[in-house]
């Protein structure tokens, strides 16, 4: 079932116009996170991100959408469906403009859709099997403020993904048009080399993550790590002891090889110990 402005109804049912702005233009933003045991985590983040969002975008934030009301949203959702609140949810809570107007819009109010699929796990697991990585270079992402947003212009990491399927990797690195590395195809990422780490800044492109801001303040509070965000070169991936890639539906992913080179998951292990305790303690 999904949430259509508030009209609760089954997926089938939902039509959207041939003028739909999202569909046409791109014109649309969207959020990702995940409910455990009926409770949105990092709710507050998600919220105030989506908001950013959508004034980068232009688009009129109504008077009435404030974080109670999405998060009634989300939960009048589950109760109509009947879904087991104790159980896992990936939710995208999906913002177009309303349609009207070519690339100049009629107006700027809009329209929203909360939709939901189960997760398997309550908490945050770490996958150890293989995870093969590659750069993607057949297009670059453009360092600056619209790249960091969650918008659905996202033909580059559908291309990508595409790539790493044919070439059997499990994901790719991006770069974006100065050749630094800026994110994997499904999240941010960090390189570990003795106990520096490091992370790209969000003006070299990458996504504003909500997990990467979660890793980020997990890191300021562990002595025995010193945090660079700096911009990553190409070359410093084989220099790195370790890379692991972060999203909020994932949680941490351990990269195992690039190329010739081979990776452990020691730090990947430890955050991810300190990231489940967040989740519980909200």
């Amino acid at each position: 079932m999904i949430n259509y402005n508030g009209n609760i109804g089954s997926e089938t049912n939902l039509k959207l116009s041939h003028s739909n702005r999202g569909i046409n233009y791109g014109d649309a933003v969207f959020e990702t996170l995940r409910m455990t045991a009926g409770k949105l985590n990092f709710w507050e983040d998600h919220y105030f991100r989506l908001m950013a969002s959508m004034r980068i975008m232009r688009m009129e934030i109504p008077m009435n959408f404030t974080m109670e009301f999405l998060e009634a949203q989300v939960h009048d959702l589950f109760e109509a469906a009947s879904e087991e609140k104790k159980d896992s949810y990936r939710i995208k809570i999906l913002v177009w403009r309303i349609e009207g107007g070519k690339y100049t819009p009629d107006t700027n109010d809009v329209e929203y859709l909360i939709s939901y699929e189960k997760i398997t796990n309550p908490f945050y697991t770490l996958n150890t099997d293989s995870y093969e990585i590659e750069l993607f270079k057949d297009h670059y992402v453009t360092s600056g403020l619209l790249s960091t947003l969650k918008s659905n212009n996202k033909l580059l990491n559908v291309l990508g993904s595409i790539y790493a399927k044919e070439n059997d990797y499990a994901n790719c690195l991006v770069l974006n048009e100065k050749k630094q590395v800026v994110e994997a195809l499904n999240g941010n990422i960090f390189l570990v080399n003795g106990y520096k780490i490091k992370t790209p800044p969000l003006e070299d492109g990458c996504l504003n993550g909500v997990l990467r801001k979660q890793i980020i303040a997990i890191l300021s509070q562990l002595p025995d790590y010193v945090l660079e965000i700096e911009s990553v070169s190409p070359f410093e991936l084989q220099k790195a002891n370790e890379i692991f890639i972060t999203n909020v539906v994932t949680g941490i992913q351990p990269v195992s090889k690039y190329r010739k080179k081979e990776y452990t998951s020691v730090v990947a292990k430890e955050l991810l110990g300190k990231l489940n305790v967040k989740v519980r303690l909200g």
